[in-house]
């Protein structure tokens, strides 16, 4: 009976400890930027802001589209613990019509791997005659 009181002990002990552990947690303000209907060839840069709510650093090993129409600028230095910081993504905005993008955030925080995603739609250039007749 008192070994199984005393490996009962010893396991809670290390949950306790396990519970205990550093991580880092990211918290994203908003995982969806909508561009909604914007005009061709206008600035294409947003971002994505967030929190490491963990107590320990973030650091992003990898961040990437899924095309090469969205560029996704990734945070060079670790997030202390209960910093913010910004995620640069820029969609090529002479792309015309409607787009939805992912983009994968991968680093160390307790949920690794995190989707964003951008949408919207970008009118079409205007023709050139369209641009005469303004003139």
């Amino acid at each position: 009976m008192k070994r199984i009181i005393l490996v009962m002990c010893l396991v809670l002990f290390t949950i306790s400890l396990q519970s205990q552990e550093e991580s880092a947690e990211i918290s994203f303000k908003e995982t969806i930027i909508d561009y909604g209907i914007i005009e061709n060839g206008v600035d294409g840069k947003r971002t994505f802001e967030f929190k490491n709510i963990g107590n320990a650093p973030l650091i992003f090993s990898r961040i990437f589209s899924s095309c090469g129409c969205t560029i996704p600028k990734k945070p060079e230095k670790p997030i202390q613990a209960g910093e913010s910081g910004i995620i640069e993504v820029e969609y090529d905005t002479k792309r015309t019509g409607l787009f939805q993008k992912a983009i994968t955030v991968n680093s160390n925080a307790k949920t690794p791997n995190v989707i964003l995603r951008i949408k919207g739609e970008v009118l079409a250039e205007p023709e050139e005659d369209d641009r005469e007749e303004e003139k």
